[in-house]
């Protein structure tokens, strides 16, 4: 009796249970095609927070500017050297 229950259970298991379980969970994932409202709204406030920390950045320069005619921007060098790098 064993020797029938334990074949027929594979055999089940593999063209019954893993298809259902593979079709499950396609079907979970191309239901979520979009990003939530709370990712979306967590992206926005980083976006907000990216922005007032450039703002503040561009300030900081502005006064180190004023303050030292020598100094130059080192992001402007940072960023020149970087897209270098990439290329």
């Amino acid at each position: 009796m064993e020797d029938i229950i334990v074949p027929v259970a594979v055999v089940g298991m593999l063209f019954i249970g893993l298809p259902g379980l593979i079709l499950h969970y396609l079907t979970k994932w191309k239901s979520q095609t979009g990003i939530s409202s709370q990712d979306e709204a967590l992206l926005d406030e980083l976006h907000d927070l990216a922005r007032r920390l450039d703002q503040r950045i561009d300030t900081v320069e502005r006064i180190i500017a004023a303050d030292n005619p020598n100094w130059k921007d080192g992001r402007i060098t940072d960023l020149s050297e970087q897209r270098r790098q990439l290329r």
